[in-house]
This record gives structure tokens, C-alpha cells and sequence, in this order.
């Protein structure tokens, strides 16, 4: 009897190896990377408003890189305002004095920074302005009275005109 279970354990034993194998493997996938939180809607709404600082250029609530400390800081310090009963703009003004006006995403359409949403307008409008100018000065022009004609200081003599294709079949020769 005892021979009966033995040879049974030993084939289990791969079988247990290999599922506990692939059930380790698993489980990271399965867990929630560490320092992933749960943002409140208003939090990431209010996130894509401004900028990570680890210097990835992403928005604050798409960075991606691995185990980025600054994002995840910045997150729940921004969970956290919301949660203390903060509004956006106390939110917004915490992460000035902290960043700077860098923090951004896109520059506030107030102050100074509406000359950055105004200038490419003008710019557009004024390139067209130009072009439009261009074109028409253009059309404008007279027509020069020799046109399909050559002038008489442009005109070749026959002979000189006969020499210069003697020259160029002797050139091109082999």
C-alpha cells in the first residue's frame, strides 16, 4: 500500500511544482502595482491639467513610466487636497507655489499667457495677409513686350551658332 502512494505522490509533484509555478507568475498581474491609488474622477480630471515633473513631458495622470515616484506623489497630494475638502483652484494654486508655472499643461487663457493662445492667430492671419498681397502685386504686373521674341542683343549669328555645334559634336565624340 505504501509503494501505491508513492508512486502517485511522484507524479503530483511535477503537476504542483508547475501550478504553483504559473500561479506566482500570474500574481503581479493580478495586484495592483505599488503606490497605485484610486483617483476620484474629479482628481483625474483635475490631473490632466497639469504636467509630471520627473521630466517625461507627459500629462500628470499619463505617465508611464515604471515606478515613477514624482507622478505618484504628485496624485496623492492631489487626492488628497480633494479629499480635505480642497476645490480646484486651492489645488491649482498648492501646485504653483510648489512647481512653479511650468506645472501646467497648457498655459491658463488669462495675464500674459493669452499672448501665447492669441500670437499663432495673428501670425495666420497675417501670412495670409502677406501672400494674398504677394499674389496680387504679381498678377498685377505688366507683360514684358518681348515676350516669345528675342531681343536684338540675344540673337545669335548662324556661323557663331554652326561653330558652337561643331564644337559640341567633337566634345561628345568617342
Amino acid at each position: 500500500m505504501a509503494l501505491l502512494f508513492d508512486s502517485r505522490s511522484a507524479r503530483l509533484r511535477p503537476a504542483v511544482a508547475i501550478a504553483t509555478l504559473i500561479a506566482l507568475a500570474i500574481m503581479p498581474l493580478l495586484t495592483p502595482p505599488l503606490g497605485a491609488q484610486q483617483l476620484s474622477d474629479r482628481a483625474k480630471q483635475i490631473g490632466h491639467k497639469f504636467m509630471c515633473m520627473c521630466g517625461c513631458s507627459q500629462v500628470l495622470t499619463e505617465c508611464n513610466h515604471v515606478g515613477c515616484s514624482t507622478s505618484a506623489a504628485m496624485l496623492k497630494e492631489l487626492n488628497q487636497n480633494l479629499a480635505n475638502g480642497g476645490t480646484e483652484e486651492t489645488v491649482t494654486q498648492a501646485f504653483l507655489q510648489e512647481y512653479g508655472t511650468k506645472v501646467y499643461a497648457e498655459p491658463p487663457k488669462s495675464g500674459f499667457s493669452m499672448v501665447a493662445w492669441t500670437l499663432p492667430t495673428i501670425y495666420l492671419v497675417l501670412g495670409t495677409v502677406l501672400v494674398i498681397f504677394v499674389i496680387s502685386r504679381w498678377r498685377k504686373r505688366p507683360a514684358t513686350a518681348d515676350t516669345g521674341t528675342a531681343s536684338a542683343g540675344s540673337v545669335v549669328s548662324p556661323e557663331l551658332l554652326e561653330r558652337a555645334r561643331a564644337q559640341a559634336a567633337r566634345e561628345t565624340e568617342d
